[in-house]
């Protein structure tokens, strides 16, 4: 029987606390021990990637504490509860399914809700979804002069956004150097309107479909934007409806609309920060580069998510990843965490990350309501290797918090163009500054001039791959979802729901119908509204 518990509660909350001795990183990453703990601290993930975390300050003490902590709490059995489809255990907050792997594979039983089979729900979308792209691409779907459609713009906010845009960008050079590229994707997310008259200005808007991504059919910024690229149309002589699908829920007032070409379905058991590898993401990326590719994305996430399931924690690269960012934040007392990708193909992958973590953990109270008195998520932020160096770096070799790290790489670039200066190609410079980084920061250097000093124990994991592709970069976004998913967990909050972006979409419909008062008015004023 599964048991819901404040972390604090746990016989192993007691043993962590007592492992506050930070691991000397100094000491155990120097000379031939830190060769052996590199090879040995490593974890195999799908698709021929590596989780390691040499780096982290752990040793086999933390990780057997780490290891009792994951059985007491269940966390592999509340992972089976979640992909059953034991709804209401999981999702306390809204009493719903939590179901987004279930776009991706059958991990355990049929999952039965409103009287239909899930999984071959999702999977009938993703087909309908690869139809309509094929027919697109094939001409067979034009505008309404006859004419190709050449690009496709994705109009949404949030998870409808931050997600499907980094997993385009990600692949968008792969697709172009592998012959797999279909059409160029754009989005629009802000209500500034700049950002929609900026994408407008720069695509062929007479050759271009537009994807209106909204659950509910309500959500303010995106019917805004929806307008804005109608009125654009309007503007071009050309006729909305013959430009425009919706991603929707089947209830929503998108759902059966003349004002689009179709129409394809999303349901409320699918957050939108975990939306990727429905619709949401399905329409766009198979439109972008076709259905096959998104296929293989969908095969990529799947086979982390089977690994998931392992309740060894040697052999679950999410759930280990998972407990060691507990101990450094709930043990160690460190603030944030950095998401470094040395790929510049991810470079939007931290900011989907920002809200895939912070949306999701950044709870105060537990799942039933009730104060927690530990710290949760932590703060997430990130930029691309090397660019990073060159900017915040800084802080973090020698600045006063410290924070834990968690790079990407890959063995080989995506497009297989290089060029070779001093010796060694752009590619080889790539890898050896991330190798290079990971050292630096976990051994220091020492020097009588303060100012260059460094002290050194800064903690880092790194998941390396051989290359970018749709199934290593699925198993990427299924990792990180797991990560998220294992310590919503652990600290006992619904990792499920949102409800902290509500009160600020509350008062702006408050501003915009004048029913305002006191210092919101003033700032009314101010703002001249």
């Amino acid at each position: 029987m599964i048991e819901w518990k404040n972390f604090d509660k746990l016989e192993s909350y007691k043993t962590l606390q007592g492992l506050k001795n930070k691991v000397e990183l100094k000491s155990v990453m120097a000379g031939a021990n830190g060769a052996k703990r590199v090879a040995e601290y490593s974890v195999p993930m799908s698709n021929g990637m590596v989780y390691n975390f040499a780096s982290k300050q752990v040793d086999d003490t933390v990780l057997d504490a780490l290891a009792k902590l994951a059985d007491e709490a269940q966390l592999v059995d509340k992972y089976a509860a979640l992909y059953n489809g034991e709804g209401e255990v999981i999702n306390t907050g809204e009493k719903r399914l939590v179901l987004h792997q279930l776009t991706r594979g059958q991990l355990g039983d049929d999952v039965i809700a409103d009287g239909v089979n899930k999984r071959e729900f999702y999977v009938k979308q993703q087909e309908r979804i690869a139809d309509f792209a094929n027919k697109v691409h094939a001409g067979e779907i034009v505008n309404e002069k006859g004419e190709k459609f050449t690009s496709v713009v994705q109009i949404g906010i949030g998870g409808s956004d931050l997600g499907p845009r980094a997993m385009y960008l990600a692949l968008e050079n792969w697709a172009k150097v592998t012959g797999t590229f279909k059409m160029e994707a754009h989005f629009i997310s802000n209500v500034d309107p700049d950002d929609a008259a900026a994408v407008l200005a720069g695509v062929d808007v007479a050759h271009s479909i537009f994807i209106l991504v909204s659950k509910s059919g309500t959500t303010l910024e995106t019917l805004t934007n929806e307008s804005f690229v109608k009125d654009a149309l309007a503007k071009a002589g050309l006729d909305a409806s013959k430009h425009m699908i919706a991603v929707t829920s089947e209830t929503s007032p998108l759902a059966k609309s003349a004002d689009y070409l179709d129409a394809f379905f999303m349901d409320d058991y699918i957050g939108g920060r975990y939306s990727s590898t429905s619709s949401v993401g399905g329409a766009v990326l198979s439109l972008a580069f076709g259905p096959d590719v998104f296929a293989r994305f969908l095969n990529g996430a799947a086979a982390e998510d089977a690994l998931a399931k392992n309740t060894d924690i040697r052999k679950n690269p999410a759930l280990l990843d998972a407990l060691i960012g507990v101990y450094e934040r709930n043990v160690l007392g460190y603030e944030s965490t950095a998401v470094l990708p040395y790929s510049q193909a991810l470079s939007r992958f931290p900011a989907h990350l920002q809200q895939l973590d912070m949306e999701s953990n950044g709870k105060s109270v537990n799942r039933f309501g009730e104060k927690v008195d530990y710290v949760t998520g932590p703060v997430i932020f990130g930029e691309p290797g090397t660019n990073g160096q060159h900017s915040f770096y800084q802080l973090l070799h020698q600045g006063t918090n410290i924070i834990p790290l968690q790079f990407v790489g890959f063995k080989k670039s995506q497009m297989a163009t290089d060029v070779v200066i001093e010796g060694s190609t752009s590619q080889q410079k790539l890898k050896a500054n991330v190798a290079a980084q990971i050292m630096a920061f976990a051994c220091g250097k020492d020097d009588d001039n303060r100012n260059k000093y460094f002290e050194g124990n800064r903690p880092s994991s790194i998941i390396v791959g051989e290359q970018l592709t749709p199934e290593t970069l699925g198993a990427l976004l299924a990792h990180f979802e797991n990560k998220v998913m294992f310590q919503g967990f652990v600290w006992n909050v619904n990792s499920f729901d949102q409800e902290g972006v509500q009160l600020g979409k509350v008062l702006a419909k408050k501003v915009l119908a004048g029913d305002t008062s006191d210092a919101l008015a003033a700032y009314a004023k101010l703002l001249d509204i």
